[in-house]
């Protein structure tokens, strides 16, 4: 069957209004997790430091992170990265992560990510000839975090591995009401960003073969009961003091060679595909906490949804203010999918993009 081909030369971008610049981004993933990674287009973000930025683009930016993650440029469960620069002298850059609610603290999927973004678009000096590995310093709302990005010819491979900054329990054995379900005990820990963990088993659901949408249900209702129940605060920052999310677990806390499945839901009912690298880093500070786990002992922690494995480790103990902390090492794969650039007619009444309810 013969192609049918326009003899008109195909433009690089659809005509649009040229005062609103459009949006170009680097598609990637990790574990399955979807991270857009904003190239051209976005208006400059202001202030300060790091929060302050963050503080700027949800107040005066929003726009742009609904336009790049909401339908139909995106979906309910797309997550994005904005980069700025950092106040930081080691920094090689600054990142503010966007979902489908707003804009979190921490993200380990989007650091794996990023880190061979870095190195293959030259936002870090290139590494020395042999290099086999590359570092790239990556300022996150919630500190400076370091990724190890495997390398070959001064270009990036798939694996990466970054060292968090330092998590830690925040509660554990606490009780909390959730409607529906009889008293929970849940606990709270940190690994950028805090999250509540539950064994899925103790509402009723096996995290390995329940329905996502049950399995959503039952982490929101978590992370609502949790949320009114028990203040959140972070010893550094007020801004850090929130719970992300809510972590079903198998249960399978104790040592093991084995993979130990996990399902993150955060922000807006938003479903992370990969095992989650910040939630992997605070399930392994909980589990040092409570002496299941020792330094350097590593564990395979796999998603439910898409069966990706992450590993982790705790590298060494570390303060959080008056907590007792790790460094964890998280270790991933990421991969480009592909280019993008979006644009915006002023008389489209969805250009701010929308979410199915």
């Amino acid at each position: 069957m013969q192609t049918v081909e326009s003899t008109r030369p195909v433009p690089l971008l659809p005509p649009h209004d040229p005062g609103t610049p459009a949006l170009s981004v680097v598609d990637m993933h990790a574990g399955g997790e979807p991270l857009r990674i904003v190239m051209a287009g976005c208006p400059e973000v202001v202030g300060p430091t790091l929060l302050a930025k963050r503080r700027f683009m949800r107040q005066h930016l929003d726009h742009v992170r609904r336009r790049l993650m909401f339908e139909p440029r995106g979906h309910r469960d797309m997550y994005g990265a904005v980069l700025v620069q950092s106040e930081l002298p080691d920094a090689h850059l600054g990142v503010l992560f966007l979902h489908n609610e707003g804009y979190s603290s921490m993200c380990g999927h989007a650091v794996l990510a990023l880190g061979r973004f870095a190195l293959d678009f030259g936002l870090v000096p290139a590494p020395s000839a042999g290099a086999r590995e590359a570092r790239v310093n990556i300022h996150c709302p919630c500190g400076l975090v370091a990724a190890f990005v495997e390398c070959e010819g001064g270009r990036s491979r798939g694996p990466v591995r970054f060292h968090s900054v330092p998590a830690f329990a925040l509660a554990t054995d606490l009780s909390v009401d959730v409607p529906g379900h009889e008293k929970l005990v849940v606990d709270i820990a940190y690994g950028g960003a805090f999250y509540a963990f539950v064994s899925a088993e103790k509402l009723g659901l096996d995290v390995c073969s329940a329905k996502t949408r049950d399995l959503v249900d039952a982490a929101t209702a978590v992370t609502k009961a949790v949320t009114a129940q028990f203040k959140i605060t972070h010893p550094d920052s007020e801004d850090l003091g929130f719970l992300y999310g809510t972590i079903l677990t198998d249960g399978k806390d104790a040592y093991s060679e084995e993979p130990t499945t996990n399902i993150c839901v955060f922000a807006d009912q938003q479903v992370d595909r990969s095992p989650t690298g910040s939630g992997v880093t605070a399930r392994i500070a909980l589990q040092y906490h409570k002496g299941l786990l020792e330094l350097n002992q590593t564990r395979a922690f796999k998603s439910s949804t898409t069966g990706s494995v992450f590993t982790g480790k705790a590298v060494r103990e570390a303060k959080c203010g008056d907590f007792n902390a790790v460094i964890v090492e998280v270790s991933g794969r990421a991969h480009y999918t592909g280019t993008a650039s979006f644009v915006v007619e002023d008389d489209d009444p969805l250009r701010d993009g929308f979410l199915l309810k």
